[in-house]
């Protein structure tokens, strides 16, 4: 395919010059093979993976689809998670940066729904939201869609799999006019074929292959860790391989955080970005990274997309990613412009299964790599320290500093090796043992580690946070109700929740800790299929006598 130039596309002025304030040059190929069908107004499906440019490939049409002098809602994008959301609204609203008049609000739960509201009242033209606060507005009438020209249903696929069908299906139905329908996915299972051929009028198909998804001059190893044990794996790697530059990728803001702060505090050159950071911190970050003035990176797969560094030696997947793509863009920040590079990821016991999910979706072996040990560490510094005594030895100017230890040893009852030994003790500062005990995990399949229908996974209680919830069966709610709300409102993903007990009047809920106050938080101001719930702790011992639904 003859790559073409955003300069080339037929687009209002406003749009392009947006593009080229943005960086963006070349077309990628989805973004070439569905914008000129957009624009003629077909209904088209986009079957292409994450990271391919699908929300500028809908995006730049549907700026110049909308009126501006029009104040009602004419474009409705649905996206599976609120993370999603903002990064769509926030990639639109910068390709309509010179398009006056155009008002864009993205809208999820978790967020105060009478801001919302008056966002809405004001006129918004263009709607990004996750189906459940979608439903919400539409039915409270603050959502008005007479007018809608444009629905765009993105990363459809993964919203069948949190258990948004028949939401999608709803707000589709409210919609009794004819509009243009887009529908964006990165694979094509039965349902989402039916959606096609229910709500789509003879749509033009368009699939994206892509032969490559992995660089062959990226090694790609795992190790097995325990959580607590991260930070210091993570530390002896960077010892023992030195990389001129290194990118550590975490799935959360919180965890971006924790890990910079923690390796700083280890005397490492380390900085991060992730999405809480205005632009311009990030930007100053990133070139301070780009110089080598810094030497680690720590980021968000959002804060990290579209990095282009070509020196980046290792990266490090320091949590392991919730969806394969994420992986594939992570592991392709280094490894460029013909170079060699290593991506090494950690992997504990409960996130195995997406070691292997990652295998069969990019066709390549991941190696085992075991976990340096101090002895591992001990040879190399001290490697280091003896070079590095060789070089200051070679270079000479050595007499002052003889002189000292000649004073030294005439007044202390010391000799010259136990010097240069207490020496060396000081340069290495390493633990007497190690403090790390070697793991082996269970590589079974995922249903040999206890997973339930819908995909629920069983753990083990060490990291996982149990919550209450005030609503139960007597409000009709099933599991994957728990899973849509908690997953479409937070940035946990739904396939990390454990163990869901509903009883009666009340559910019990198993969520990793470090998403604990995040949950607790927004969840407080959250429904369950429509429930406004309470949600916290759980206290004292599980009850004997339970049901189970599963």
């Amino acid at each position: 395919m003859e790559i073409k130039k955003f300069e080339d596309i037929k687009c209002s002025d406003e749009i392009k010059k947006a593009v080229d304030a943005m960086g963006f040059e070349e077309m990628t190929p989805i973004q070439q093979l569905t914008m000129p069908l957009i624009m003629e107004g077909k209904d088209v499906v986009g079957q292409a993976q994450t990271g391919t440019g699908k929300t500028a490939a809908f995006g730049i049409p549907l700026l110049d689809i909308v009126d501006p002098n029009n104040k009602s809602t004419q474009a409705l994008i649905l996206c599976p998670t609120r993370e999603l959301a903002l990064q769509v609204s926030e990639e639109i609203a910068k390709l309509a940066k010179y398009k006056h008049g155009i008002k864009i609000a993205p809208i999820y739960g978790g967020q105060s729904i009478d801001r919302q509201i008056n966002a809405l009242k004001r006129g918004v033209q263009i709607v990004i939201g996750t189906p459940g606060r979608v439903i919400d507005h539409i039915n409270r009438r603050t959502l008005k869609l007479k007018d809608l020209k444009l629905f765009v249903l993105d990363e459809a696929d993964e919203m069948l799999n949190m258990g948004f069908r028949e939401d999608i299906e709803t707000i589709l139905e409210s919609v009794d006019h004819e509009r243009q329908t887009l529908l964006f996915s990165a694979t094509m299972p039965k349902a989402i074929l039916e959606i096609i051929n229910k709500y789509q009028k003879d749509p033009e198909i368009v699939k994206v292959v892509h032969k490559e998804l992995t660089t062959p001059n990226v090694e790609q190893l795992y190790i097995e860790v325990k959580e607590q044990d991260k930070i210091e794996v993570l530390t002896r790697l960077i010892d023992v391989y030195n990389p001129k530059l290194s990118i550590i990728f975490c799935n959360t803001k919180r965890k971006v955080d924790d890990v910079t702060d923690l390796i700083q505090s280890r005397g490492y050159s380390a900085d991060k970005i992730h999405g809480d950071m205005k632009q311009q911190v990030r930007s100053n970050v990133i070139s301070k990274f780009k110089r080598g003035d810094i030497e680690i990176l720590v980021a968000t797969d959002v804060a990290a997309r579209g990095l282009d560094i070509d020196d980046v030696e290792i990266v490090f997947n320091y949590d392991m990613p919730s969806h394969e793509e994420y992986y594939v863009h992570r592991i392709g920040r280094t490894g460029r412009a013909g170079k060699n590079g290593t991506a090494f990821t950690f992997v504990t016991s409960r996130d195995y299964y997406l070691l292997k999910n990652v295998m069969n979706y990019t066709k390549k072996k991941i190696n085992r790599h075991p976990i340096p040990s101090i002895s591992d560490i001990e040879n190399i510094k001290t490697q280091i320290f003896i070079n590095k005594l060789k070089n200051t030895i070679g270079e000479g100017g050595l007499s002052k500093y003889i002189n000292i230890l000649d004073k030294m040893m005439e007044t202390e009852d010391f000799q010259s090796i136990e010097v240069a030994a207490a020496m060396l003790k000081m340069e290495l500062e390493l633990p007497e043992k190690d403090v790390i005990e070697p793991v082996q995990f269970n590589k079974g399949s995922r249903r040999d580690q206890g997973s339930q229908k819908g995909g629920r996974r069983r753990r083990g209680d060490e990291h996982m946070a149990r919550m209450f919830i005030n609503v139960g069966r007597n409000k009709k709610i099933q599991p994957g109700d728990v899973v849509k709300s908690i997953a479409s409102e937070t940035s946990m993903s739904g396939s990390n929740i454990g163990h869901i007990d509903i009883f009666d009047n009340y559910t019990f809920v198993d969520i990793p800790e470090e998403y604990a106050d995040e949950v607790l938080e927004i969840m407080r101001k959250g429904t369950i299929k429509g429930n406004k719930v309470v949600i916290e702790r759980a206290q004292g011992k599980k009850p004997k006598r339970r049901v189970r639904t599963k």
